[in-house]
């Protein structure tokens, strides 16, 4: 508060007034208000002024002076006989009528409403980088449904859980705070419908995301990594056509599931997707994956597909050359029987050295010795390594000991006659093979029906070469310019979509699938690649900055900054409620700070109840 001077002319008169003044903000900006009018009263010399508006402001707050000042108690008389209003004691005050000085009693502050912010504050300044709002609206969607989007692609972010729980998650969070919104009245059934306002808008939302995200991020469109997964359902799923038992990658053979395909770029961002039947062969999906991808980012000659062994069919390699793409792909098992000699000679190898994975830095530098051979308009690249050569022995003898064991068995059937039709035992012997692929090639399996005898008979020259194979595999690609070493790594680069899966499994929990419905269940996917797109878009920023960290390490860290409500106490009654963040601790501010992002979470708001 301070004292202001005003004079006024009328009829020739001058007229001196006193007026005690306060700031307040307003949301045109600072302005002053008048307390009271002190009339032609002098209240003090000029230069004592501020000093008295202070004190005359602190006793108007119902603080006691231990000096008692006469001047001061004559304007209070003053303020008292002007009959200065006060509130009723159940109205609220606005921030801007608040007052700015309060004393207030320390035994009786109070915080209140605690929630969690940090991790839903990083993801929404990521949406707001990436410009979803913009992309949802260029997709047709309104304004309700682009907020409930948001809202459930940060659940899936930050708190992974079904629509049916996902209101009380979003009230137990700073979600309404930073986003400005009302989510007291929020139920599952409206997350429901927006699933089913969402579902036919995914292939233009992702078109938009990937155009944006190339543009924001510089990222080069000149490899595209494909790889698939499948996820599991709880139920029987009746009303989903593509929920069917198949190769569970989770598993969970018990269970219907889907299959999901997804492409990302050389730096790891999802450019496609799609949702296939559960049974769905890995050959199978190669085609209608590319017509996906040209849906998306449109039709780019000269790129190189990576896929991987289950899609290295001639079949699917004449696919991507069809489309104008180049293709690197691991050659199928039984392939590398035809470079067996190029694999024993040591003549040709060169060694490159594996760097450690970014998520395990302690992991020591395996060596990986690889060759080259040009086979018509092939080139194979002979690879070979001894941490994948024990990996290779430890697989062949696990598939092995377990083969023999269930080979035991068949015996054991037929001999004790639980087992005589002969269609029956042929059978059994095919479910073998196909349960044990790995190692059946080089046992050879007899049956006689007349003696009503199993037996079996290993192919000692078989698992010789088996073994001298261990540890080694063949990159083929029809690309002619490249070293062995750029094909070698771009070909590790596929681990980037296997990294993306465990992501979506882990933290984002896209499993287990509680939905039932075909649409719903696609959407759910399509969620949380959105959810994806946040998580490598922050890691990215990161991993610029040579900082190797994951979004599962980020978001735990963060979940210390909160938004809180500190309730302050008048001594001369009134309470004062001011609902803001908490102050960043140091590691909240460097994750802010290498996202370039705000470390302020909200803008105060102030409340105050008179008394």
């Amino acid at each position: 508060m301070f004292i202001k001077k005003t004079t006024k002319r009328s009829h020739g008169k001058c007229y001196l007034n006193h007026l005690l003044v306060e700031s307040i903000s307003t949301p045109q900006g600072p302005r002053h208000r008048t307390v009271c009018s002190l009339g032609s009263l002098q209240p003090a010399p000029r230069h004592q002024w501020l000093a008295l508006a202070r004190k005359m402001e602190a006793a108007l707050a119902g603080q006691t002076s231990l000096l008692p000042d006469a001047r001061v108690d004559a304007v209070i008389e003053r303020v008292q006989a002007a009959g200065r209003r006060s509130p009723a004691p159940s109205q609220v005050v606005a921030l801007e009528e608040a007052p700015a000085v309060l004393t207030i009693d320390t035994d009786q502050v109070e915080v209140e409403e605690p929630r969690m912010a940090g991790p839903i504050h990083v993801g929404h300044q990521m949406w707001k980088r990436l410009e979803l709002e913009t992309v949802l609206a260029q997709a047709g969607l309104g304004e309700g449904a682009r907020l409930l989007t948001e809202v459930m692609t940060l659940n899936r972010l930050v708190g992974p859980c079904s629509e049916h729980a996902m209101p009380d998650w979003v009230r137990r969070t700073a979600m309404a705070d930073i986003l400005g919104r009302d989510f007291s009245r929020l139920q599952d059934e409206t997350l429901y419908r927006n699933l089913d306002k969402l579902h036919p808008q995914r292939v233009v939302i992702e078109r938009e995301l990937a155009a944006r995200e190339r543009s924001l991020f510089n990222l080069e469109e000149s490899i595209y990594l494909y790889d698939l997964t499948s996820t599991y359902f709880e139920g029987q799923c009746l009303l989903n056509p593509k929920a069917k038992r198949g190769y569970s990658r989770d598993k969970r053979a018990d269970c219907k599931q889907v299959v999901v395909g997804l492409v990302l770029d050389g730096d790891g961002f999802p450019k496609a997707h799609e949702v296939f039947d559960g049974n769905r062969n890995d050959k199978t999906t190669v085609e209608e994956m590319l017509g996906a991808l040209e849906q998306r980012v449109g039709h780019r000659v000269g790129a190189t597909v990576v896929v991987d062994r289950g899609m290295a069919y001639r079949e699917n390699l004449k696919q991507i050359r069809g489309c104008g793409y180049h293709y690197l792909v691991a050659s199928r098992q039984e392939e590398r029987g035809e470079h067996l000699e190029e694999f024993e000679s040591e003549e040709g190898w060169q060694e490159i050295v594996r760097v450690p994975s970014p998520s395990n830095p302690a992991q020591k530098k395996v060596p990986v010795f690889v060759k080259r051979c040009v086979c018509g308009e092939e080139v194979h690249i002979l690879c070979r390594s001894e941490g994948r050569q024990e990996k290779d022995r430890a697989i062949r003898e696990k598939q092995e000991k377990r083969m023999r064991e269930d080979l035991s068995k068949l015996e054991r059937r037929i001999r004790e006659g639980r087992l005589r039709a002969e269609d029956k035992v042929h059978q059994a012997i095919g479910r073998l093979k196909e349960r044990y692929p790995r190692v059946a090639r080089y046992y050879q399996l007899l049956y006689d029906p007349a003696q009503q005898r199993f037996s079996w008979q290993e192919n000692l020259e078989k698992k010789i070469k088996a073994e001298e194979l261990d540890g080694g595999y063949v990159l083929k690609t029809d690309r002619q310019d490249l070293s062995e070493e750029e094909i070698w790594r771009t070909y590790i680069l596929l681990a980037r979509v296997e990294s993306a899966f465990r992501a979506w499994k882990s933290p984002l929990l896209e499993r287990p699938i509680f939905h039932h419905l075909e649409r719903r269940v696609e959407t759910h996917i399509f969620l949380c690649i959105l959810a994806y797109h946040l998580l490598v878009c922050v890691e990215k920023m990161f991993l610029d900055q040579g900082v190797h960290t994951s979004w599962a390490t980020l978001r735990e860290q963060l979940c210390t900054h909160a938004v809180v409500t500190v309730v302050l106490q008048g001594i001369g009654g009134g309470t004062l409620r001011i609902r803001k963040g908490t102050t960043p601790e140091a590691i909240h501010k460097e994750i802010y700070e290498t996202l370039r992002i705000p470390a302020t979470l909200m803008k105060p708001i102030k409340t105050w109840s008179p008394p």
